[in-house]
């Protein structure tokens, strides 16, 4: 697996890195998209199985205090909260036929569930 390069906005934490892939299937889905910028937003939510799950969806806003990364053509955007608890993740895409989609491994996870989408 390969990480795509970065773009540091402000002295704030990489909260989450992009490989290669997973930005290249990011910006295969925003060309699909219609109308205004968009930016891929990575978020943690209480709830699911172990305690946070994961959160991820276009968005067209961005706050003052989001951390923001560029990883080729495609923006990232972590909220200060989940930035703290997502600190030196990668996401990951998979297109076979055993867990294809996308993947975030945190570091900071103590306990996932079993499906991984959820962590403690």
């Amino acid at each position: 697996m390969t990480i795509a390069t970065s773009v540091s906005i402000g002295k704030k934490p990489d909260p989450v890195t992009l490989s290669d892939l997973a930005a290249s299937k990011v910006a295969q889905l925003l060309a699909h998209e219609e109308g205004e910028s968009l930016v891929l937003r990575v978020a943690v939510r209480p709830g699911g199985c172990s305690g946070y799950s994961y959160e991820m969806f276009f968005d067209t806003e961005v706050a003052d205090d989001d951390v923001v990364r560029t990883f080729g053509e495609v923006k990232v955007v972590v909220d200060q909260t989940s930035a703290e608890l997502m600190t030196g993740s990668t996401l990951d895409y998979s297109d076979g036929l055993n867990d294809a989609g996308f993947h975030i491994t945190n570091p900071n996870a103590t306990r996932t569930c079993g499906c991984g989408s959820s962590f403690s």
